[in-house]
């Protein structure tokens, strides 16, 4: 899949092997934004009408970056309540509800009319005697007039259950962080991030800190308000992960625990956390709808090269802020990086900033997790290669190994892995180990879920031949 932001294609990937050449085609169906342009809120609606929703995607492709806001909300958000008087409120006395009840000005006939007059008028008497001794019994607290029943226990006492939401959220939500991210022109946006270390390390995106890398500024928020100056430590662009570091961090720091993503099934449960539209500390909930999804995904910017993932689906509701914040399983632990999610403006025409549509996607843990360590030790990204460039066309018929590689170098390195298992110009790659290769973004999306040295296998058709070859991951250092 590839993904669409603010409209644009997607950039093309990052430069070490296997080295896109051609900017893939947005898929109509499966396009995602990146969660990081700023929204616009809507203007107020007249008194009394409804308010549609509006959407816009988030980052290059069919997927865009979902986590990382703009900018603060409007003042004017949310729209101001109905004109009209609220239930309860006084009115004029020309009618309406508390209005005062007007006896006829003549007086009543004798007879069966007037019998049934003075009824009428009876029964009103008796209807506002009875509702207003309700109310002061109720007020009064009388119990032999009151139906009600009291609950035995506040919601401050009642006891929540480990493995809950609530209590899940309780104990991760002090370890999670609003990212304000300021460039040096004064740009800016807002993400999420989690504490990795006891030594102040903020896993994040990358797209959540770009702007900040170079002589921007950077702080980090957490739940009870306290906020710490920060730094970038490593990003990095291909796979979408950041690390930075609180400056002056306190000593009582508690990471989250990390789970297994190899070990997901579909349909567990998932809880997000992050700050949509600006909005800190928000907890939602889903399950895991898939695995495995190809994802490439971009914010759009002139320059920008597209970020490649073999990521989680999940339907919790993701909105653009919701970047770089843990996506926990049941128990707490962290399974993957809110990334990036799908608009439904994508392709349908529309202009307003996207918003989830249940179609979320996260970073495995057990990538960001080795992409972190490598960004504290060193400060730079390492990736897994083939040592080959492939198309980005999104053709479904697997990665082809282009006749030309970027600037061009030739397709296949020379001395490199692919080099070495035979593989050459025009072979198209179907299969890595036992997953289908339907596109060059899924390929590498692939490839990075592997650590350099790593053995794979590959299966790829030459001359409407399929043959099977093992090779070993080369290493590139860096995102130039």
């Amino acid at each position: 899949m590839s993904t669409e932001n603010e409209g644009t294609a997607v950039p093309p990937a990052p430069s070490a092997p296997p080295v896109p050449v051609d900017s893939p085609a947005a898929s109509a169906q499966e396009a995602a934004a990146p969660y990081g342009s700023a929204p616009t809120p809507p203007a107020a609606p007249p008194a009394g009408a409804a308010q549609a929703p509006s959407a816009q995607p988030h980052s290059a492709g069919p997927y865009a970056y979902g986590s990382r806001q703009g900018s603060a909300p409007d003042a004017a958000w949310p729209p101001p309540p109905p004109a009209g008087p609220a239930h309860g409120a006084g009115g004029d006395g020309s009618g309406g509800w508390g209005a005062s009840y007007q006896p006829p000005a003549s007086p009543p006939r004798r007879g069966r009319g007037g019998l049934i007059a003075a009824l009428l008028i009876a029964a009103l008497v008796a209807g506002g005697l009875g509702g207003g001794l309700g109310y002061t019994l109720a007020k009064d607290g009388d119990d032999s007039g009151s139906t009600t029943v009291s609950a035995s226990d506040t919601g401050g006492s009642v006891k929540r259950d480990d493995g809950t939401v609530a209590a899940v959220a309780a104990k991760a939500l002090p370890s999670t962080v609003t990212i304000q991210a300021e460039g040096a022109g004064g740009e800016g946006g807002t993400g999420t991030g989690f504490v990795f270390d006891k030594q102040g390390h903020i896993v994040t995106n990358n797209h959540v800190v770009a702007e900040a890398v170079d002589g921007g500024r950077l702080t980090a928020t957490f739940p009870d308000g306290k906020r710490y100056d920060a730094e970038v430590v490593g990003h990095a662009q291909g796979y979408d992960v950041a690390v930075i570091k609180l400056k002056n961090a306190p000593s009582d720091l508690k990471p989250l625990p990390l789970g297994d993503s190899d070990k997901v099934a579909v349909g567990d449960s998932t809880i997000a956390i992050g700050a949509p539209f600006g909005l800190s500390d928000t907890v939602t909930t889903g399950i895991i709808s898939a695995k495995n999804r190809p994802v490439a995904s971009s914010d759009g910017s002139a320059g920008s090269k597209a970020s490649y993932m073999s990521a989680l689906q999940t339907d919790a509701s993701i909105n653009p802020g919701n970047s770089g914040g843990p996506l926990l399983d049941a128990r707490g632990n962290v399974i993957g990086i809110n990334s990036a999610i799908q608009s439904a403006s994508n392709g349908l025409g529309g202009t307003g900033q996207a918003g989830s549509i249940g179609l979320g996607f996260a970073i495995p843990i057990n990538q960001a997790k080795y992409v972190a360590q490598q960004l504290i030790k060193t400060g730079k990204p390492v990736y897994a290669k083939i040592g080959a460039s492939v198309s980005l066309e999104e053709t479904a018929g697997g990665a082809q190994i282009s006749d030309q590689g970027a600037g061009g170098s030739e397709a296949v390195e020379p001395g490199g892995p692919a080099d070495d298992a035979g593989l050459k110009p025009g072979d198209v790659i179907t299969k890595l180990d036992d997953r289908v290769i339907d596109s060059g973004p899924t390929l590498i999306g692939e490839i990075w879920t592997h650590q350099p040295g790593d053995e794979v296998t590959v299966t790829y058709e030459r001359g409407g031949k399929q043959h099977t070859v093992e090779l070993t991951l080369g290493s590139r250092v860096g995102d130039n």
